[in-house]
């Protein structure tokens, strides 16, 4: 009885290690961060990413709410999208369409301040990125300053992250 306890403690110990190691070993090629809500993994606060880029949105600076019914996995996080031809769009090409630092506060990053999620409802492009915000403060920190030097920051913090984490 003695023995058998003891082997079956050794052989819980092994599966124990084993699946440590599978757990560590796919945390090492696990997707980029991306910014998503606490109780879930929708990206950028469940908004249609696609929509930032017509000209509408642009005119009125609002986006369009994504749906469960549309949804496309990227890097790890659920995307949604307000109709099916925006999810395809994406999954074409989620590159075009995924903003920087997958939807971190650019400020933030460029503050230091590590990640930040948002929700998607504060926005701008600079350039030809879409970036987000965590609040209204940091687009127009970067609306009114040297847009320019902050996203080199922000370059470099991302940069950082991704080298430590990743």
């Amino acid at each position: 009885m003695t023995i058998s306890l003891a082997l079956s403690k050794s052989i819980f110990h092994i599966r124990c290690a084993a699946l440590l190691v599978v757990a560590m070993g796919s945390s090492a090629h696990a997707a980029e961060p991306v910014s998503t809500g606490l109780l879930g993994q929708v990206a950028i606060g469940g908004k249609d990413t696609v929509s930032y880029y017509s000209a509408e949105a642009r005119a009125s600076h609002q986006t369009a709410e994504g749906s469960s019914a549309f949804t496309v996995q990227h890097l790890g996080a659920s995307w949604r999208f307000a109709s099916k031809a925006s999810a395809e769009k994406f999954a074409a090409s989620p590159a075009a369409y995924v903003p920087q630092y997958n939807g971190h506060c650019s400020n933030g990053l460029s503050l230091g301040e590590g990640l930040i999620s948002t929700n998607g409802s504060v926005w701008e492009f600079f350039g030809d990125r879409l970036h987000l915000f965590y609040a209204e403060r940091g687009r127009q920190r970067w609306l009114t300053g040297d847009w320019q030097a902050y996203r080199q920051q922000a370059d470099k913090a991302w940069k950082g992250i991704l080298a430590a984490e990743y």
